[in-house]
């Protein structure tokens, strides 16, 4: 593409598909829908469900209904014309296929294909083809008591999801559930406006009424007039009831004001005997300051009482702190007894001998550690020995002559350490200049392949620069060597006249 075309957008050229559409609906634990993933590939197309009474049809209606349409407005199984109390969230969510009555004959019951400790997932992809973008809406449900109606949350991504790949394997959990969505940038909500806030926003849905319309569609067994269908289904009604409600409220509000005017004179009557009351209940009152300070009085009292205990067990305690003393004294004074005796008996065994044994022993640890050092030694100075190919002397004179030989082997090596180091750094020298030389004759190379002549090129930037001082093109001044050419048949005298000619051909 060149920068002049502008861009283009490549899109879809069938009109039927344009739009975000349906892409993939899937169910796990929906009606009868049981025990693994079903997923139904629409492909964003339009499809014709068919199949027998009970089959599943408005099940899966009832499954796009509810992932669009706010609860409170969602009408089940109203597609098939049942009533509207034959299907329930809740039936949806335990899986009723049919009801039974018990042998003693009372009302019909359901029959669940699960209990109350599974969960039920809806998930519906949704692809814009023009645009390349998708989206996933879900929503998960469970029945914490078997009571209530059952929980749900919402969930929602700008991307295609699945429910084998994101809604299972999360333990009994839910909790868990949501902190792995959320950790996979998966939004959450626990309640619909917000939910259908965000989907209605990306599907280009500005009127939340197109919802209303889309579900009564879908719900509709028939049509027999096309008037009442319009205004039924496709304009906003206007509600009396409401206006109605008001006014009731109205009245009543204006009835509570006059009951509450009667009830405010009643009391005003009722009233009257206060101020008798007010003298018996600060009679009272007295009375209950007057206990309540005798009550106060009881604790410094008893506090009283408490000191004199104390200080009796302080006092017993000061006589057994007292034998307690007496005892650590004996105790001090036989521990030195013991001790004196100790160190008489120590006295007696150093007379007899008993310091010569410790000398010995302390000879004998010394030696055996020289013993080591000097064994340690010579196993070194046969590894050494070994790397030169000789053999470890095995007398002093041997080891005398060894080390003369390796004295001299020594200073040879050295000897040869310096003349190696002195060839180096030779070979780096004239190293060092040959690379000069040939960085030269490189730039000197170069500059002649980008000239027309062969002017030095030391010449080429004094007049490059001049040019620039001057502020005039190097074409404008050319040097006499490059308005000279040696004719074709004369190439032999080429060299020559260049060399004869050399001064005058660098002049500009």
């Amino acid at each position: 593409m060149s920068d002049s075309a502008p861009p283009q957008l490549d899109l879809v050229t069938d009109p039927k598909r344009v739009g975000f559409r349906l892409q993939r609906l899937e169910l796990l634990n929906w009606g009868t829908f049981d025990e693994r993933v079903w997923t139904l590939e629409l492909d964003g197309r339009n499809n014709l469900v068919t199949g027998d009474i009970g089959s599943g049809k408005s099940t899966l209606v009832d499954a796009v209904t509810t992932l669009l349409v706010p609860p409170r407005r969602a009408a089940y199984n109203r597609a098939a014309g049942a009533g509207v109390r034959e299907r329930t969230l809740r039936s949806y969510v335990l899986g009723h296929y049919k009801s039974e009555r018990s042998d003693a004959g009372s009302a019909a019951r359901p029959v669940s294909l699960r209990d109350h400790n599974s969960y039920s997932v809806i998930l519906g992809v949704f692809k814009n083809v023009d645009y390349r973008q998708s989206v996933t809406l879900a929503q998960v449900f469970w029945i914490a008591d078997g009571r209530n109606p059952p929980d749900r949350f919402f969930a929602a991504a700008a991307r295609d999801l699945s429910i084998t790949g994101a809604f299972v394997r999360f333990g009994t959990d839910i909790t868990q559930l949501r902190k792995r969505l959320r950790s996979q940038d998966v939004a959450i909500w626990k309640g619909f406006p917000s939910y259908g806030a965000w989907f209605r926003r990306r599907f280009g849905i500005e009127n939340e009424q197109a919802l209303e319309l889309f579900h009564q569609t879908v719900s509709m067994k028939s049509v027999g007039n096309l008037t009442e269908f319009v205004r039924g289904h496709m304009l906003e009604p206007f509600d009396v009831a409401p206006r109605i409600k008001a006014l009731m409220d109205h009245f009543d509000d204006l009835s509570r004001a006059h009951e509450a005017v009667l009830k405010a004179k009643r009391q005003v009557q009722m009233l009257a005997p206060l101020v008798a009351d007010c003298e018996r209940h600060a009679g009272e009152s007295a009375e209950v300051e007057t206990l309540r300070g005798c009550r106060d009085a009881l604790s410094p009292y008893f506090e009283t009482l408490k000191l004199d205990l104390l200080n009796k067990r302080l006092e017993r305690l000061g006589e057994e702190l007292a034998r307690q003393g007496v005892r650590v004294e004996r105790a001090e004074e036989r521990r030195d007894r013991e001790r004196r005796e100790v160190e008489d008996v120590k006295r007696d065994l150093a007379k007899n001998g008993g310091d010569r044994l410790d000398r010995l022993a302390m000879n004998i640890r010394r030696l055996e550690e020289e013993h080591d050092r000097r064994a340690g030694k010579a196993r070194r100075y046969a590894d050494l020995v070994g790397v030169l190919g000789e053999t470890p002397a095995s007398d002093d004179a041997g080891f005398l002559a060894q080390k003369r030989r390796f004295a001299d082997l020594a200073g040879k090596l050295r000897s040869e350490v310096d003349r190696l180091q002195n060839a180096l750094v030779e070979r780096n020298v004239a190293f060092s200049q040959g690379r000069q030389e040939h960085a030269a004759l490189r730039a000197e190379i170069h500059s002649l392949k980008t000239r027309r002549s062969n002017i030095p090129a030391e010449q080429v930037a004094m007049r490059t620069a001049l040019c620039r001082a001057l502020q005039i093109g190097e074409a404008d001044m050319p040097f006499a060597g490059e308005l000279l050419e040696v004719r074709e048949d004369e190439r032999d005298w080429e060299g020559a006249a260049e060399r004869l000619l050399r001064n005058f051909g660098l002049s500009l």
